[in-house]
């Protein structure tokens, strides 16, 4: 008999870039569905909204939507939009909306989802963190 795997639903949000996903969490109101919209304007694909399965493969995290809301994100004031979802995508990197960042160059900061260390990125009060965060997803960080 086999272990069943490790699986864990987080309160957040998931784009997928390039086969890689974009871990989005906060609280109610932060901002996770403006920002994956964001993302999604520039050719992210939608993972998931609002509610993010997260299953251990491995040394993967693995990303999905449940299924009661895979192809749906909420936008405030429009309601809730159709979108082609990504299927499950290895998360590349997490997003908190909770802590803004302060420094110029920050720190490499991480945190471990189901035993995996995973880059932890705080929320960027600029213009461009969108496409940042896409460039992040791209090409990764030099220092």
């Amino acid at each position: 008999m086999t272990d069943a795997p490790a699986t864990l639903t987080l309160h957040a949000s998931t784009i997928a870039w390039d086969g890689r996903a974009l871990l989005i969490e906060g609280p109610s109101g932060a901002g996770k569905s403006g920002l994956a919209l964001a993302l999604m304007a520039h050719g992210a694909q939608l993972v998931a909204d609002d509610r993010t399965i997260l299953t251990r493969d491995g040394d993967a995290l693995i990303a999905q939507a449940p299924d009661t809301i895979r192809g749906r994100i909420e936008a405030r004031g429009m309601g809730i939009l159709k979108a082609d979802p990504a299927g499950p995508t290895p998360v590349a990197a997490i997003v908190t909306m909770s802590d803004v960042e302060t420094d110029r160059l920050p720190p490499r900061r991480s945190r471990n989802l189901l035993g995996i260390p995973l880059p932890l990125l705080h929320y960027v009060e600029s213009p461009y963190f969108a496409a940042s965060l896409l460039q992040y997803m791209k090409g990764g960080r030099d220092a």
